[in-house]
């Protein structure tokens, strides 16, 4: 039979579990704030005891003790779309294995005060530090932050105590993707770009045109999509008119799925006639048709990464943190993309015995 507290119908106290373990209520409290100098059995006693009583650490109480609230605020678009979805889905993961909170404030885009505003309400919930996680640049922000923040993906834009700054790569892994084009032997790369106020979108862009750079390749005009498979769709029939068009590069999965079907409907084959990379590897990429070249973002290992600062930041305020290291680049070949057909004139040709 499970024992319950001193009083009949209450919830167990410290003293419950400090007197079914045989310690001081100083001692429970000690274990079960994780402090050294517990011996491992005296630690097996109080766990065991507070387990089986059902009792739980008080947090108010535990705050007021260590002056934090181990919770970790963040601001975020209230958005859908894959990304920014992804990467907060993996910074809770890490925020409850690192024993923190999440409190999460969503921003909407086109509010150019939002951001100052989210900080300064989870500023006075008492959060030990902040994300930010904003893709959309919506202008300076004039707020001096006296807690550890983490930026993701954009550039660090806060005065106070630390600022610390974490990217998924976008860069690298855009030129990751377009450099794979090109060593298929496409004479160029055009690029279907996102929206320019989002961070994500410039970065993309940015490893576009260093790519092509770095072989000394003049660039294609920039093509301009909003995240939607209906923007690369429209995109993609200005593509199918183009004969001297052999290979796409698209800031997102779901303008890419647009661009084959477009392609597709026009009467011309991805890959033989146009290869075709996007950006993200959503779930359905490798499921359509033909299944989607991509490069997969490592949201879990940044948002990892990130907290391990974050905390380490909030818990040794006085340590030095290391910058972080660039995520791994993760291109994930399918069956979009295969070497150009010979070129002629400025127009594809069936190789030969074709």
């Amino acid at each position: 039979m499970t024992r319950t507290g001193g009083r009949a119908g209450s919830a167990p106290r410290s003293v419950d579990v400090a007197r079914l373990a045989g310690v001081s209520q100083k001692t429970v409290s000690r274990v079960l704030n994780g402090e050294r100098y517990v011996s491992d059995d005296v630690r097996r006693r109080v766990l065991a005891a507070a387990g089986e009583l059902g009792y739980r650490l008080n947090g108010a109480a535990r705050a007021l003790a260590s002056g934090r609230t181990r919770s970790i605020g963040v601001v975020t678009l209230g958005t859908a779309l894959y990304g920014p979805a992804s990467l907060l889905i993996g910074v809770e993961r890490a925020a409850r294995d690192a024993g923190y909170a999440l409190r999460v404030v969503n921003t909407l885009e086109g509010d150019p005060g939002g951001v100052a505003g989210a900080v300064e309400s989870l500023l006075e919930q008492g959060v030990d530090g902040i994300v930010v996680s904003e893709p959309i640049d919506e202008g300076p922000v004039s707020l001096t932050v006296d807690v550890p923040v983490l930026v993701l993906g954009a550039p660090a834009a806060f005065g106070g105590a630390r600022t610390l700054a974490a990217g998924v790569g976008a860069e690298l892994l855009a030129r990751a993707a377009t450099g794979h084009l090109l060593d298929l032997g496409h004479a160029t790369v055009h690029h279907l770009a996102g929206p320019q106020r989002w961070f994500a979108a410039r970065d993309r862009l940015a490893g576009w045109r260093g790519a092509l750079a770095a072989r000394g390749i003049e660039e294609p005009a920039v093509l301009q999509g909003d995240w939607s498979a209906a923007s690369g769709y429209a995109v993609g029939r200005e593509l199918a008119a183009r004969r001297d068009c052999t290979a796409v590069f698209a800031a997102n999965d779901d303008m890419a799925i647009g661009v084959v079907r477009a392609l597709t409907e026009a009467g011309l084959s991805v890959p033989d006639d146009v290869s075709v990379v996007g950006f993200d590897d959503i779930p359905v990429a490798a499921y359509v048709t033909p299944p989607l070249t991509t490069v997969r973002q490592p949201f879990d290992a940044v948002a990892r990464e990130g907290l391990r600062l974050l905390v380490r930041a909030i818990e040794k305020p006085d340590t030095d943190l290391p910058p972080p290291a660039d995520p791994p680049v993760d291109l994930v070949v399918r069956a979009s993309t295969a070497p150009p057909r010979r070129v002629v004139g400025g127009f594809p040709l069936p190789a030969p015995g074709a």
